[in-house]
């Protein structure tokens, strides 16, 4: 048969991935930056009608929210795509948070050391209401890490369990090497078929 001279083609894997965190943590830019198709956002302009809903503070420079989801996909090699689901960080939308988790292999929680408290519900979603494997990530807005890793994790109470890393979420090779960390963390915790369950086959 001609397919049998042809190269063994590697199996596609496809895997969900969702970014989540705080409102203004910098999910939507985070998908912009790396997504290789244009990306699907569900923004809204926030404005002073809303402010008792949607916080409108001063000094940074966010003037819409996402209110849905943000969507985008990432190519990571020959046999893995990633699809990745921005959740809105307002907390009148959390209850989607159970919707957008579902299926999904990991998630990429976003941090901003400007305002960790915005942090803690998003990091006790994962902890105590998901069973999804996820990192949690400090976004460097400025470029500058101002916190040592390992004072983020005291201050957030994160178990050394959790990967603690650092990603610029408009540098799209930060953001590449932060999802594949979360990659690796799902990987991880995925069980490996016993010798005895592959015999059995």
């Amino acid at each position: 048969m001609a397919s049998a001279n042809l190269p063994d083609s590697p199996l596609l894997t496809s895997a969900k991935i969702v970014i989540a965190g705080g409102f203004g943590v910098g999910k939507t830019t985070c998908v912009q930056s790396i997504s290789e198709i244009p990306p699907i956002n569900t923004e809204a302009w926030m404005t002073a009608a809303s402010e008792t809903v949607d916080r409108l503070d001063p000094g940074i420079d966010k003037t819409t929210t996402t209110v849905a989801m943000d969507f985008g996909r990432l190519t990571i090699g020959p046999d893995l795509v990633l699809y990745l689901f921005g959740t809105p960080g307002q907390p009148r939308f959390w209850p989607m948070w159970d919707d957008l988790c579902r299926g999904a292999v990991g998630a990429l929680v976003l941090a901003d050391t400007r305002d960790l408290a915005a942090s803690f519900p998003a990091v006790n979603y994962f902890e105590q209401d998901s069973d999804v494997p996820f990192v949690v990530c400090v976004n460097l807005f400025d470029g500058v890490l101002h916190h040592p890793l390992e004072d983020v994790r005291a201050a957030l109470s994160l178990p050394a369990r959790v990967p603690l890393t650092a990603c610029d979420a408009r540098d799209p090779s930060s953001v590449a090497r932060a999802l594949l960390t979360v990659v690796e963390h799902a990987m991880s915790r995925t069980p490996r078929p016993t010798a005895g369950a592959l015999a059995a086959r």
